[in-house]
């Protein structure tokens, strides 16, 4: 059998770091007043601030970390544990499609450098990843970048809306709930290849809001990352070769 030789490592450049992290500075204002929001409820939960900053810090999940302050409670029990274990998991189960999605372009990188890139990943980090690869580029820096370069900012903020108390809560105020979904309609509609390429987010989408509405809860969001990930994988096994 000849011995076929793998891919050389996408390359990882201080360049690409600095050109995900100018991409992700649209998001700023959107990410800072959600920290706020998130620390202003961490506090209303009777967190301290070291509690709320430690939190961000170490999950780096927005919605993960604002759905599991419902089922915060003290003194913590098996149960309260497993649920804030179960939310967050469901929530953040999406990111079984992201990961798959990256897989190929990060294949070869040292483990230290895969761990530190998928530790920070994000969803916007994720789509500026996803449109520099679509682009033509390799550089797995791109994806750092968006994702390192936004979580001091998430940490920080969240300290600041700890202290700021209420004042951050209803973003809708100032119209700055809106600047993540501009950004991702402004980020994806480059990325469109056609009807079949899209199929799996559009089953994902669909099988989300159906579950969503027969379901309580919010396995909705779990339901819909299977329905996309076993859709992406039936179009690509028919993809003409």
């Amino acid at each position: 059998m000849p011995q076929t030789t793998p891919p050389a490592a996408a390359p990882f450049t201080r360049a690409g770091l600095m050109t995900g992290l100018r991409a992700s500075l649209p998001l700023w204002p959107s990410i800072a007043v959600f920290g706020a929001a998130f620390g202003a409820a961490a506090a209303q939960r009777g967190l301290t601030a070291g509690e709320a900053a430690a939190t961000s810090a170490l999950v780096y999940a927005g919605a993960a970390q604002m759905v599991t302050l419902e089922v915060w409670g003290r003194p913590w029990n098996l149960g309260l544990l497993l649920s804030a274990m179960t939310v967050t998991a469901l929530i953040n189960a999406r990111m079984i499609l992201m990961g798959a999605t990256i897989q190929p372009w990060m294949r070869g990188a040292p483990l230290w450098r895969t761990a530190l890139t998928l530790f920070v990943l994000v969803d916007a980090s994720w789509l500026i990843g996803v449109r520099h690869r679509a682009e033509g580029g390799r550089d797995l820096g791109v994806l750092f970048g968006a994702g390192f370069g936004l979580w001091p900012l998430w940490v920080l903020s969240t300290v600041a809306g700890h202290f700021a108390g209420a004042l951050v809560t209803q973003p809708r105020t100032y119209g700055l709930d809106m600047i993540l979904p501009v950004f991702f309609a402004a980020m994806l509609a480059p990325l469109w290849r056609g009807a079949r390429p899209a199929l799996p987010w559009l089953v994902s989408g669909v099988t989300a809001l159906i579950v969503q509405r027969l379901v309580p809860g919010y396995g909705f969001i779990a339901a819909g990352a299977v329905a996309g990930l076993v859709t992406g994988l039936l179009v690509d096994d028919g993809a003409p070769r």
